[in-house]
């Protein structure tokens, strides 16, 4: 019994032996594990750790670069110019092209390309050529879809102008790149590009993107900023229209066009013919994409005559009724002949205003003298660039004063051996229009402040200025006076034409011609300078025969769509067909009659469209009036007050045509019938 106890014993001692064994070891184990992954948690976190971090970001966070669109150009209404969408860009990598042959030949194909042209880019040993730079979404699908190799797609922005050709050299156009070429594209591209930016992308729990600068810091705007020019895109489209019609109707070359709001100096229009396209982007004419209006310089001509005849006011060299003879037409000095063309004899200054006398002028000029003119021409602008945000602007051809002979001053007198830009010339007759004082022309309405601006100064005292006004308007209301084709019955405009003989490319005068022919609306005291200018017109070439017309349809236009045409129009409209007569002397004063005016149907539209409702419905219309160029708002209001609801065809804004036609009689029961065509500036 006791040698099984003690055996017992020893067995139970064996036991507690290995339980301890199995502790120790299961102890032992854990803090070898332990100290292991301390070991290896400090080295990931001191020697490894910002190796490692870096990974991390490089895993969570992208950067990327991106810029952003340009800017867009607005009208003084905001209404939209420029903008830039959102295209696609197709571009290779050369180097990853397995069969360069058969994947030009698709591209070829798809993107209407030569297909040598496409395969010699294909094995260009560039890392990366551009093939095209805008690809229409469904010419973007097919190239996906065939798959293939090393041909990518990259995001770009393309510029649009919605209005097609309006002001289309004003506005200028963009290049690859995104960069401004002409115009207000290349005179405000720094404000308008887009800046371009690395940003870092991230993910938050819900999957959404935040976007970071290269630091950091939340990402802010990138798209370029927005140019809001003075430009009324209606009126810029009436000064279109016209100018078209004057230099084709005229055989002519060219043609330019500015219409400028004297209480402020905005021009409300800057037009030049031929137009272009500038969605086109290729294969634009460089002499029709120039911007002639501020570019091109020329001689004025006769419309120097108003600014000398202001200039010897001034100096109280001449009053209005001093009295120069003309010589019956032929004035021999300086071994040269200066002619007119009618034989005048002894007429006073405002006479030689009014029949545009060059031998009246060189005579006032002479009398005044070289100092005194040259300085005035300096007080006028001419010589310099207007200041205009226009890059490359003219600042035409003064030469100094010491080079002057008295022929260059005779000549120069009526505008023969100086030269302006049109703009130039618009600003020289805005200081007469302003009563004398020299204002800047503005072009832009935002930013202000874009490009140095003169501060005003006085030219001539406002008596001078007033009297010079006067003296215009008899150039278009009274008889012999060259621009009467301009007048506008129950409206005052002033004018002066022009007739300028352009230099020959070799030396001395050819037989090419300028007309052109500047307005104010009203004579005095006016509101509106009208200006037009017709490059090279046949078989006439007088200023008051094919720039004056255009002159006087802008001005209508003009008027009607501002809600500015006086009462006293309707009051002097023609009687509608089946009225009594005019009054001889009424019809004694008519113009020298254009080929299109407006009837009385048109000119009692005019009032009406002008008024308040209340007045509307005072106002008796006894046919139908001519809605064609009206805006549709203006239109239908004036359709409402007769209870008619037009049915409207076409899309735009500016009626096109209508049915019933203009003098008809208004619909009876059934008014319904009334149909107006639209359209929109293009």
């Amino acid at each position: 019994m006791g040698m099984r106890a003690q055996s017992a014993d020893r067995q139970q001692q064996t036991v507690r032996d290995w339980s301890r064994v199995k502790l120790t070891s299961v102890g032992v184990f854990f803090c070898l594990a332990w100290l292991a992954l301390w070991t290896r948690a400090g080295y990931l976190q001191i020697v490894a750790g910002p190796e490692l971090a870096e990974k991390a970001i490089r895993q969570h966070l992208a950067s990327e670069v991106d810029k952003g669109a340009r800017g867009e150009i607005y009208d003084r209404g905001g209404r939209l110019l420029a903008k830039s969408v959102e295209c696609e860009a197709l571009f290779v990598r050369p180097k990853e092209i397995t069969e360069p042959e058969k994947t030009a030949a698709t591209l070829a194909k798809l993107l209407r390309m030569k297909e040598q042209r496409v395969l010699k880019k294909l094995q260009s040993g560039s890392s990366m050529v551009y093939l095209a730079w805008r690809v229409g979404d469904r010419t973007a699908a097919r190239i996906r879809e065939a798959g293939l190799p090393g041909v990518y797609f990259s995001k770009e922005f393309a510029r649009f102008y919605p209005n097609g050709h309006l002001a289309s050299q004003l506005m200028g156009f963009v290049g690859v790149g995104d960069v401004g070429l002409e115009g207000m594209e290349k005179a405000f591209d720094a404000r308008l590009t887009g800046r371009q930016a690395k940003y870092v992308v991230q993910r938050d729990a819900s999957g959404r993107r935040f976007f970071f600068d290269s630091q950091g810091r939340e990402l802010g705007d990138i798209n370029g900023k927005g140019v809001r020019l003075t430009i009324d895109s209606q009126i810029q489209f009436f000064a279109e229209e016209e100018l078209e019609k004057a230099v084709t109707a005229n055989n002519a070359k060219a043609g330019t066009a500015i219409v400028v709001h004297v209480p402020t100096g905005e021009i409300l229009a800057m037009a030049n013919y031929p137009f272009f396209n500038p969605n086109v982007g290729r294969g634009i004419s460089p002499r029709i994409a120039r911007n002639h209006a501020a570019l091109d310089v020329f001689e004025p001509g006769s419309t120097m005559k108003p600014l000398l005849v202001a200039a010897a006011l001034q100096e109280r060299v001449v009053k209005p009724t001093t009295t120069f003879n003309c010589e019956n037409g032929k004035f021999s000095f300086a071994n040269r002949v200066i002619k007119d063309t009618h034989s005048y004899g002894v007429l006073p200054v405002n006479m030689i205003v009014r029949v545009s006398s060059n031998i009246g002028a060189a005579k006032i000029g002479l009398q005044l003298g070289s100092p005194r003119l040259h300085a005035y021409f300096e007080k006028l602008g001419f010589g310099r660039p207007t200041g205009l945000p226009i890059s490359g602007e003219g600042k035409g051809l003064l030469r100094p004063l010491k080079n002057w002979s008295p022929l260059d001053l005779a000549t120069q007198s009526f505008g023969q051996g100086v030269a302006v830009t049109p703009v130039q010339l618009a600003q020289a007759f805005l200081v007469l229009a302003n009563d004398g004082v020299y204002k800047p022309l503005r072009l832009v309405a935002d930013p202000e402040g874009t490009t140095p601006q003169r501060a005003p100064y006085r030219v001539f005292d406002a008596d001078v200025a007033r009297t010079v006004q006067r003296m215009m308007r008899e150039v278009v209301n009274e008889e012999h006076g060259t621009g009467r084709s301009a007048r506008i019955p129950g409206l005052e405009i002033g004018g002066k034409t022009g007739t300028a003989q352009k230099a020959g490319a070799h030396g001395g005068y050819g037989n090419k011609y300028l007309g052109s022919f500047v307005s104010f609306v009203p004579a005095v005291s006016p509101e509106y300078i009208v200006m037009v200018m017709v490059d090279e017109p046949e078989p006439s070439h007088y200023g008051g025969v094919v720039a004056a017309p255009a002159v006087r349809e802008m001005t209508l236009r003009t008027l009607s769509y501002l809600g500015r045409m006086p009462e006293t129009v309707q009051a002097a409209a023609a009687p509608e067909a089946g009225g009594a007569p005019a009054p001889a002397a009424s019809q004694a004063a008519a113009p020298a009659a254009p080929a299109k005016g407006p009837s009385s149907a048109d000119k009692e539209i005019m009032e009406i469209a002008q008024s308040t409702p209340a007045e509307v419905k005072s106002v008796e219309v006894r046919s139908v009036p001519n809605f064609a160029g009206m805006p549709l708002r203006k239109a239908v209001e004036i359709l409402m007050q007769k209870g008619i609801v037009p049915r409207l065809e076409g899309q735009g804004l500016i009626v096109n045509k209508q049915s019933p036609a203009p003098g008809a009689p208004w619909p009876g029961e059934d008014k319904n019938e009334f149909v107006l065509w639209l359209s929109r500036p293009s």
